[in-house]
């Protein structure tokens, strides 16, 4: 399992188990499947690693203690690895400073066994749309960037300096270009990023991380 470019969804949303215990296993799984939710569970961090996961909408459901790896640790490593999964932690043995990292670190909620089966298919509920939303962010970002892929050189640079809050006659004196030549420069680069303002031209060019280049 990696990070990497985002892809269209491709399935409904899944929920992803790992715990070191069957039964475990098996309760949520039983659970999950009862409201139409798919699952799939694993014994442990490396087998979830090692597994081709299905490109959708999904949670983690993670046991805070596992053999070898903690399930914080296990945070950790996926942070790490740019996979951002939504994490729903469960344990038997929880303490605030336990709560407080994991919390921290981005976790959806932390369940203390026994917990009610409502307040796990809560919290899934809130993973999943977390992620949902998250995908969408991405995919944005990503076809944004495609866009921005198209552009010139020069149009690129004149993205940079209209961001940063020149008008059309300070970026032709800048860059010594005439003032009509910038205005259609700049309409082309509104049109192949599919801008349809001034503001939404800024608001993509901060997304993309576009800053102006000081002479």
């Amino acid at each position: 399992m990696t990070g990497g470019a985002p892809r269209p969804d491709s399935g409904e949303p899944i929920v992803f188990v790992i715990d070191d215990d069957a039964s475990i296993r098996n309760a949520l799984s039983n659970l999950f499947r009862s409201v139409g939710l798919r699952v799939q569970v694993f014994g442990s961090a490396p087998e979830f690693l090692q597994s081709k996961l299905a490109d959708a909408p999904s949670c983690l459901v993670l046991d805070i203690r596992l053999p070898g790896q903690s399930g914080l640790d296990f945070q950790t490593e996926l942070a790490k690895a740019n996979i951002h999964i939504p994490i729903i932690f469960m344990t038997g043995h929880g303490d605030i400073p336990m709560t407080v990292q994991a919390m921290k670190a981005g976790a959806v909620d932390f369940l203390s066994k026994p917990f009610r089966d409502q307040d796990m298919l809560d919290a899934v509920a809130t993973a999943i749309e977390r992620d949902r939303k998250r995908r969408e962010g991405e995919q944005v970002t990503h076809d944004l960037r495609a866009r921005f892929e198209s552009l010139t050189p020069r149009e690129r640079e004149i993205l940079a300096l209209v961001a940063a809050g020149l008008m059309n006659k300070q970026i032709a004196a800048e860059i010594d270009l005439a003032e009509i030549t910038v205005k259609i420069h700049r309409g082309r680069v509104m049109k192949k990023l599919g801008a349809r303002s001034l503001a939404d031209l800024v608001r993509m060019a901060e997304a993309l991380g576009v800053r102006r280049t000081k002479p």
